[in-house]
């Protein structure tokens, strides 16, 4: 396959995640607003705080993950980069694979470096923290995996934004509860080899699913 096409999607991918110039201002701000609001509802006690700080991080994450996963593939069938790239002779799923890896890069990886501050904010502890951090890298990459082939099946439709997220959240669930999880037991514990095993499934299956997705976009 020609490397023309892939770092076509590549540049076309970081104009994207820029569009309106939110693409990392506005997962960050959804992420904080949620992760520093929802312990108004919990009540102010700092060792429950603590307990539930790591399952609020996670949440507010997997919610994050969505907010600019709407414009992924729709500016590409509406200026007709998708068909462009169906003509080629390589993989679409590796073009779809690189624009979500991508996104991820731009909106779902900095909310990993902000995470240690609202894990402070609600007194996790810092030895918590560091592999709370490896699991937000993998859960994140797996919560946009899956959130773009929730954007390819909804490319060819206008405002998709919950469409999207009543396909992804499901896909979401077993990443959340092993990446919790994982939290309480550490690197040692088998619900990291959990959330590895869904990061490499996701990575395994998602791609193809995508450019399959985007196939029947197209037709």
């Amino acid at each position: 396959m020609s490397p023309a096409p892939l770092a076509s999607a590549f540049r076309s991918s970081l104009s994207e995640a820029w569009a309106g110039g939110a693409g990392l201002l506005l997962p960050l701000g959804f992420f904080a607003g949620t992760a520093t609001m929802v312990p108004f509802t919990l009540g102010s006690e700092a060792e429950l705080l603590s307990r539930v700080g790591p399952g609020i991080l996670w949440l507010a994450l997997a919610l994050s993950s969505m907010v600019t996963l709407e414009r992924v593939f729709q500016a590409d069938l509406q200026d007709g980069a998708l068909d462009l790239w169906l003509q080629d002779t390589g993989s679409i799923s590796l073009i779809a694979a690189i624009k979500t890896i991508t996104h991820w890069l731009v909106s779902g990886f900095p909310l990993v470096l902000l995470s240690p501050l609202i894990g402070y904010m609600l007194g996790v502890p810092f030895e918590k923290m560091l592999p709370a951090m490896l699991g937000y890298a993998m859960g994140g990459l797996v919560f946009f995996l899956w959130g773009g082939v929730a954007a390819a099946l909804s490319a060819s439709v206008s405002r998709a934004g919950l469409l999207i997220a009543l396909i992804a959240l499901p896909l979401y669930v077993p990443a959340l509860i092993f990446g919790v999880q994982m939290i309480e037991t550490g690197l040692e514990g088998p619900n990291f080899l959990f959330l590895a095993a869904c990061s490499l499934f996701a990575l395994g299956v998602a791609p193809a699913a995508m450019g399959a997705a985007l196939r029947l976009a197209a037709e």
